[in-house]
């Protein structure tokens, strides 16, 4: 059973809206924790703003837990360059939602079989890339479980044998912070390591790489057979042992905003692949027509530099006039497709086809 708080009165947040009143001393007594009704959303772009808002806008003298579960999605840390951690390929072709979040850290694979969690507290120093701090609660109830985690390294959850079963990040404002991470239950592993397989020695780039672990589901070391659902309410009945668990249910102007927000950042091509760090990419290929190597330099997500090498027996005897008319086109497929409508590339490249040379521009895979 669950009771709800009495909603505060909040308008739909700007992007810069102020947070909350300033924390309380280190020597108060911990906030009550309260679960957030996420209602069921499965939308990746939703459930990263709905954790954004809630941390921005709730009232402060609570702490908050938020679980989730996401449909078939990768999640970009907030340093990382987007082409670098996807298989564009794959993704592509199965829809897979791809969407950055505010943490740092790597990037990981959502599906339904993932149950990921967010604790919202007051922003103090020493909470801070304190992961220990923020898993031992869920060690716990793991270890109710028959689940043995342990915390190795700077913030992921391993299971006894070594194996992953949880990743960790963190976001702070002046004022409020989260701590949330997966806990992979029955992800789909096949489809994690395809989505997630790259090929690396076409970018070069400064962006914070993801680091591969061997992974392992919940499932699968737990020794006991139950859903997701099942999972999340044994969590739940673990971390609120009292009699009633506090539930904070958004009223409908709150999930305007939410909405809202999803809109203005986390549905946007800016920010999904166009805030990642600059980065260079090299495509090279032999066609009939002759050898094409192009370069490219992407910054804000958008082609900066651009220059086309090759024996390929072009007519206009320069290829600056293609290169030019790129610059400034965001690098993704259909933006290219567009910029290239209505010109005809074949006489500036030996006879190559636009198709062809699309292909190499955005090689996929």
């Amino acid at each position: 059973m669950s009771s709800s708080l009495p909603a505060p009165e909040l308008s739909a947040p700007e992007l810069s809206a102020p947070d909350a009143p300033p924390p309380s001393p280190d020597n108060a007594r911990p906030a009550p924790l309260v679960l957030i009704d996420n209602e069921g959303v499965t939308d990746p772009t939703l459930n990263l703003a709905l954790e954004e808002w809630t941390l921005r806008n709730l009232d402060p003298q609570y702490r908050y837990l938020l679980f989730y579960v996401n449909e078939p999605s990768i999640i970009i840390g907030r340093n990382q360059n987007t082409l670098e951690e996807i298989n564009r390929a794959y993704v592509e072709d199965r829809n897979v939602r791809v969407v950055r979040r505010m943490s740092g850290g790597g990037a990981v694979y959502h599906d339904e079989g993932n149950l990921n969690f967010s604790f919202m507290t007051d922003y103090k120093p020493g909470r801070l890339h304190n992961f220990n701090r923020f898993t031992r609660p869920l060690r716990r109830v793991l270890a109710s479980m028959g689940v043995e985690a342990e915390l190795e390294g700077r913030n992921d959850l391993v299971a006894g044998d070594g194996r992953k079963i949880s990743g960790n990040a963190q976001f702070s404002t002046p004022r409020r912070m989260f701590s949330h991470g997966t806990l992979m239950f029955n992800t789909d592993r096949k489809a994690l390591a395809r989505a997630l397989d790259v090929t690396p020695d076409k970018i070069d780039s400064k962006a914070h790489q993801s680091v591969r672990k061997r992974v392992a589901n919940i499932s699968e070391v737990g020794g006991r057979v139950y859903d997701v659902p099942t999972f999340r309410r044994l969590l739940v009945d673990g971390l609120f042992p009292q009699d009633e668990t506090p539930v904070y249910t958004l009223r409908s102007d709150e999930w305007d905003a939410v909405e809202d927000l999803a809109e203005r950042r986390y549905r946007r091509w800016a920010w999904n692949v166009g805030a990642s760090p600059p980065f260079d990419v090299r495509r090279r290929e032999r066609f009939e027509e002759g050898e094409v190597d192009v370069r490219l330099g992407i910054e804000d997500g958008k082609i900066d530099r651009i220059q086309i090498y090759g024996d390929f027996l072009g007519t206009w005897g320069t290829t600056a006039p293609l290169e030019h008319h790129l610059r400034g086109t965001p690098y993704a497929p259909e933006a290219l497709r567009t910029k290239l409508a209505g010109v005809d590339v074949s006489p500036l490249l030996g006879g190559l086809t636009n198709d062809d040379f699309l292909a190499l521009l955005y090689e996929e895979g």
